[in-house]
């Protein structure tokens, strides 16, 4: 008999979808969130309590937590992740894709008697702002606290989200298990619960607007309202409803007038997104605030232009890197009322990683991710160093505790785009900043962005651009070719007043290898330029790539000796031969989508044409 721990809401599709997932999983008792601190609080110390949680220092870190995930639960596992659409075609080239009743049989067999031993969290939540035209719900079935508090902190949870649902509203089904029932009293003991890798699942099934999670207790794995909802189901959502869900951050850009513009950009990983949406700048007058630093969803609005929220509550954060120095704001967001996640601990309760910028103490001892005693400088049997903190360690930080938060990013109207940017880490060719010459070719842009890795990097040929198309290659809900088509269609639709589309790239070298663009917060010369163009302003030149910003439009002021006008010159050319060599790649990367739309094939065609004048 499962244990009833409070009452249940009055929407009888809602309470008969979670009492099947009772019968199937066969929790110890069952247990609906209501969103309240108290809630968080108990939740975290009831795991402090049982050795799964550390409480840092509170004068150092008050009321954050840290956690230390099995080695083998670090990360989202791309290769147990499946998109089970009816049929193959629609999931696409770049998705695993498995037929969605095998699937589901194979996960129920999983699925029965997991949570022995294990209380069942009910998870109601919104994905933006509650009661928002943009947001949606989703309920997320659980058996991990730790999972329940990182909803709370990156989504909005609780009995407000259950007053919108009603008795009757629509909502996405979420059911997740760590996948280790504890039988006959057994108790984890501070270990952390998971399942082996060939057991770990993390399945969408977007016709039926279904997400089954099965294994891990990590990241976007087990906190399903992040990439799960927001980008693999939501993004068939918005194709099928005339909206976009994109992995983009939002920024709200304002000049020393008081004009305001807002901005949005895509970049794969290790391209410095986070550190755009809480960006610093360093001109006099000029003021960024974060909307979000992860997800957009866009809706059009009466006016024609497309009206941007975050849907997340939160920053699901890359700690490793980040610094004082590299994002301020970033730091002083997880500050206080923080989940930490495979970090390292510090003698005196607080958290450290590698990059963090701050000096341990003569002969300290740190506690590393694995809850051992790091020792500086030791190598693995492989001669790799050990590090103290994973690479992928994570800090789960309120918004509202960014200084840099804008005081309308819960707007639920959301705020309008001026402008989407698109980048990549890019040595060679690509120019510090280019606009696209229409919004075909936009999409065209979006629909090539990469990074140039190494040799080192991923065993390949130096120089070899890795495709990562509007940064959703691991999040698009369906075949990739369509999705392409959508954004096309969008810019089609009656009446549509259209962002500007920019590609932007902090990351060109000399020949030697140094720097050609300091970055960080000097980025913000670039969005000055970005600015000036979304109004009709700006100086600029026609090329065949694209407009470009002429030799003195970047402002430089102060930075004169750091840029050099030789600098500029080199950073905004048009590498004609690279540019052959970038139209042979794109056309090579567009083999991959069988459903390639005709306009995409046109613009790469007419950028050919241009390059051969």
């Amino acid at each position: 008999m499962v244990k009833m721990l409070n009452a249940a809401p009055d929407h009888a599709a809602l309470v008969a979808w979670v009492n099947e997932w009772v019968a199937i999983c066969e929790p110890d008792a069952l247990y609906w969130c209501d969103g309240t601190n108290t809630e968080y609080y108990n939740l975290c110390e009831e795991m402090v309590q049982s050795g799964l949680a550390t409480r840092l220092n509170s004068k150092l870190r008050p009321d954050c937590v840290l956690f230390r995930s099995d080695p083998s639960d670090v990360a989202r596992v791309e290769a147990r992740t499946y998109i089970a659409s009816e049929k193959q075609e629609d999931a696409g080239p770049t998705n695993n894709w498995i037929d969605p009743k095998q699937l589901k049989a194979e996960m129920l067999a999983l699925y029965k008697g997991c949570m022995h031993g294990r209380t069942m969290y009910v998870i109601p939540y919104s994905m933006g702002p509650v009661g928002s035209n943009i947001a949606k719900i989703g309920v997320e079935i659980t058996d991990s606290a730790y999972v329940v508090i990182n909803m709370h902190v990156m989504t909005r949870v609780g009995n407000d989200v259950l007053n919108i649902l009603g008795k009757d509203g629509e909502f996405v089904r979420c059911i997740h298990s760590v996948g280790k029932p504890l039988e006959n009293g057994a108790k984890d003991n501070g270990v952390w619960p998971c399942a082996p890798m060939d057991k770990k699942y993390i399945s969408q099934f977007p016709e039926t607007r279904e997400i089954w999670s099965f294994g891990s207790g990590y990241g976007g794995n087990a906190i399903l309202g992040k990439k799960c909802l927001a980008l693999r189901i939501a993004t068939v959502q918005a194709r099928d409803e005339g909206w976009m869900a994109e992995h983009m951050l939002i920024l709200k850009l304002t000049n020393p007038q008081g004009k305001v513009k807002y901005v949005t950009g895509a970049f794969p990983s290790a391209c410095g997104k986070t550190n755009l949406a809480m960006l610093i700048p360093t001109i006099p007058g000029w003021k960024v605030e974060t909307i979000g630093d992860d997800i957009a969803w866009m809706k059009f609005g009466k006016d024609g232009r497309l009206y941007a929220i975050n849907p997340e509550n939160g920053f699901f954060g890359v700690a490793p890197g980040t610094s004082m120095k590299s994002n301020q704001n970033a730091m002083l967001s997880c500050r206080k009322e923080t989940i930490f996640t495979n970090c390292a601990l510090r003698e005196n309760g607080d958290i450290w990683w590698e990059g963090i910028d701050i000096p341990l103490e003569e002969g300290e001892k740190l506690i590393d991710w694995k809850g051992n005693v790091w020792e500086k400088g030791k190598v693995d049997a492989d001669g790799k160093e050990v590090k103290a903190a994973h690479p992928t360690a994570r800090f789960s930080a309120r918004a509202k505790n960014c200084p840099a938060i804008a005081p309308n990013w819960e707007d639920p109207a959301g705020v309008p785009i001026d402008a989407f940017l698109f980048g990549g880490r890019r040595p060679s060719t690509l120019p510090l900043v280019y606009q696209s010459l229409s919004w075909e070719h936009g999409v065209m842009i979006g629909s090539s962005v990469g990074s140039e890795v190494t040799a080192a990097a991923l065993d390949v040929k130096a120089g070899t651009v890795r495709r990562d198309p509007f940064a959703m290659l691991p999040f698009c809900g369906y075949n990739m070719g369509d999705y392409f088509q959508h954004w096309l269609d969008i810019g089609k639709k009656e009446g549509a007043v259209l962002p500007k589309i920019f590609c932007v790239n902090w990351f060109r070298k000399t020949a030697d290898g140094r720097w050609l663009w300091p970055g960080f917060g000097d980025n913000s010369r670039v969005l000055k330029w970005i600015f000036e163009r979304c109004d009709g302003e700006g100086e600029a030149v026609e090329t065949p790539i694209s407009y470009m910003p002429t030799l003195n439009a970047i402002d430089r002021a102060g930075i004169e000796d750091e840029v050099s006008e030789a600098d500029m010159k080199e950073l905004l050319a048009f590498d004609k031969e690279g540019w052959v060599k970038e139209a042979d790649m794109i056309e090579e990367h567009y083999k991959k989508f069988y459903r390639l739309p005709k306009e995409l094939a046109d613009q790469l065609a007419a950028l050919k044409a241009r390059l051969a004048k």
